[in-house]
């Protein structure tokens, strides 16, 4: 290194490498501090970062209190590097499992909610996610609270094969009860919403509220382009394509996500 490029280098070293997140969608360096002011989304091109569970709840409402903390994923098919994969992704997330649900605020109005994390496993649903939210469904049921769920995931968790699949129709008839009391559930579909969840409860919102850019769909495009043989539209899976082909209701940039539920749950309850 040259003796003229050497204060330079020390100077890059000096800078904290936190200072800056760098847009995927359009490689824009953001300030750190101001791309957390703005929800983690790109001031360029408003591309949604993917939030954690919690980070998610945080956002949308006030007084979070977590239910069935206790319930974590055991092993029931002896899977092959399962159990490695589970304890990475708590130690990861500091969560037990991909799923986290409780009681919260919206604006001042009770609730039942819940938020799925990418981060653990991709979102995945196992026995221990459609538990959780089954039981948010009842207890929405009893203490008569309107539902929201969040959804970002790549689907039904395969290390627990049936007993992930089963979750489908099970989480699908707590939505029917719910209904039957004419309980409103909302379901925000963030990226990714895909497969299992998103072709059971997830789907099933009597409003369907979608982030900017979210990839919602069933299968992904490749399976399906080699299986069927056909080329399908570069963003058939976007929350944009869906919204023109009458799949979702609305898409809410997450900065009004607050605002447009409180206003939606006005709408439904009031």
């Amino acid at each position: 290194m040259s003796p003229e490029a050497a204060p330079v280098a020390a100077r890059l070293e000096e800078i904290p490498a936190n200072l800056v997140t760098k847009c995927p969608s359009c490689n824009t360096m953001l300030v750190t501090k101001d791309w957390l002011r703005d929800l983690k989304t790109c001031a360029r091109c408003s591309h949604h970062f993917r939030l954690g569970a919690r980070e998610r709840i945080a956002i949308l409402t006030e007084n979070f209190e977590e239910w069935d903390a206790e319930l974590a994923p055991h092993d029931p098919l002896q899977f092959p590097d399962y159990l490695p994969k589970r304890s990475a992704a708590q130690i990861k997330t500091g969560a037990k499992d991909s799923m986290l649900s409780g009681a919260a605020t919206l604006d001042g109005r009770p609730i039942a909610i819940a938020a799925s994390d990418f981060g653990f496993m991709g979102g995945s649903m196992g026995s221990v996610f459609g538990e959780k939210i089954t039981r948010l469904f009842e207890r929405a049921l009893d203490e008569k609270r309107p539902v929201l769920t969040a959804t970002s995931t790549g689907g039904a968790r395969m290390q627990e094969g049936l007993m992930s699949l089963m979750q489908m129709a099970k989480t699908s008839a707590a939505v029917g009860r719910l209904r039957e009391e004419k309980l409103p559930f909302i379901s925000i579909l963030t990226d990714p919403s895909m497969a299992g969840v998103q072709a059971s409860f997830a789907s099933l919102g009597d409003v369907l509220v979608a982030e900017p850019g979210a990839m919602i769909g069933f299968t992904g495009a490749r399976v399906i382009e080699q299986n069927l043989r056909i080329k399908l539209p570069k963003d058939f899976q976007s929350a944009e394509f869906q919204m023109a082909h009458g799949q979702i209701d609305m898409i809410v940039p997450r900065a009004k996500l607050k605002e447009s539920l409180a206003q939606l749950l006005s709408l439904l309850l009031d």
